[in-house]
């Protein structure tokens, strides 16, 4: 098993071949067996076909091969800076691992490592509104063998906005569903968190685990698949997916994941009043300013801020009131002796 994982990995790591490795017996060449339109490959032998069986002169390392791949990227192929971090973040890697084989390229691999990333825009947060919410899970099935369990999941990921990784995660040893029903999860640097379940997540969940061909042990999954197999984050963003297309969300273009789950619980417990505090606990944030961002999103509370700052517009009719300060004789006579 070992061996076979190795083999699978080593046309990444080992991206060169060293003059002993060569069949020409000198110069720097590229591994045969990467793919002929690997994303490593295509910047570092220039323009052209790819070809993995090219000699790849130290002169085409370089640094300038890449910058001018990266634009490539950006204004031919319409990638996002995004897109053109994750590659530069690949070559930065085989740079450094040709650079450790071949002395040869290190100087062009400290030019490469130079090469920064891009700062991108932050990606658009999405939320499902309070009514949002209650339509889809208006839009359940209410029978089947699956009803309960897909329920039960939608609801743990509107509880707790749990990570994708958490939820398929999650064993039955992590759940307390008597008094005080809450759960523990295991969620990024291995830091447990504990979050408060409602009581109706709590009755789902436990009639969900009841009705289980076979009781569920400890160890045992929560969410399992269609199959009797531990739920994967593939099965999770499937079914999530499937459930969200049944009504139409904001313009009817945007479709539901994991994370919009987060991003709706996040939302919720901040227009509920929720410190921000708690709700970085909640969500297990290391920075505040992770959490901060939903106060920049909440569209509701930014209506009802409108609405105040209106009420007191309206409120004052004919020219503005002079300060209270400026409406008392005796204060100005005070003032003006000091």
């Amino acid at each position: 098993m070992e061996d076979g994982h190795e083999n699978r990995r080593q046309p990444r790591l080992s991206v060169l071949r060293t003059p002993s490795q060569s069949r020409e017996g000198s110069g720097v060449h590229l591994d045969p067996e990467l793919p002929r339109r690997d994303p490593v490959v295509s910047p570092i032998l220039g323009p052209g076909e790819p070809n993995p069986d090219q000699q790849a002169q130290a002169e085409n390392l370089s640094a300038d091969n890449v910058r001018a791949f990266l634009a490539h990227l950006e204004s031919e192929r319409g990638n996002g800076i995004r897109a053109r971090n994750h590659r530069l973040a690949m070559l930065h890697t085989f740079f450094a691992n040709a650079g450790g084989q071949e002395p040869i390229v290190l100087p062009e691999a400290e030019r490469v490592a130079a090469i920064p990333r891009k700062r991108a825009q932050p990606a658009a947060t999405y939320y499902l509104e309070r009514d949002e919410v209650e339509r889809l899970f208006d839009k359940l099935p209410r029978s089947g063998k699956l009803a309960i369990r897909d329920k039960a999941l939608l609801m743990f990921l509107y509880n707790t906005g749990a990570r994708a990784t958490e939820v398929t995660g999650l064993i039955v040893d992590q759940l307390v569903l008597t008094s005080s029903p809450r759960v523990n999860l295991h969620g990024k640097g291995d830091k447990w968190r504990t979050c408060p379940l409602w009581p109706e997540t709590a009755r789902l969940l436990g009639e969900m685990l009841r009705n289980r061909r076979h009781p569920a042990a400890t160890e045992s999954p929560v969410f399992l698949s269609n199959v009797g197999k531990p739920l994967t984050r593939f099965g999770l963003y499937k079914l999530v997916r499937r459930h969200g297309s049944n009504i139409r969300i904001g313009n009817g273009q945007r479709s539901i994941s994991p994370h919009v789950w987060r991003h709706t619980t996040a939302v919720h417990l901040l227009e509920s009043g929720v410190d921000v505090n708690v709700i970085r606990g909640w969500l297990g944030h290391v920075s505040l300013d992770t959490t901060n961002r939903y106060a920049e999103i909440s569209i509701r509370m930014k209506q009802e801020a409108l609405e105040a700052c209106q009420g007191l517009a309206s409120s004052s009719v004919g020219p503005p009131r002079k300060p209270v300060w400026q409406s008392e004789p005796k204060l100005l006579e005070w003032l003006a002796d000091l």
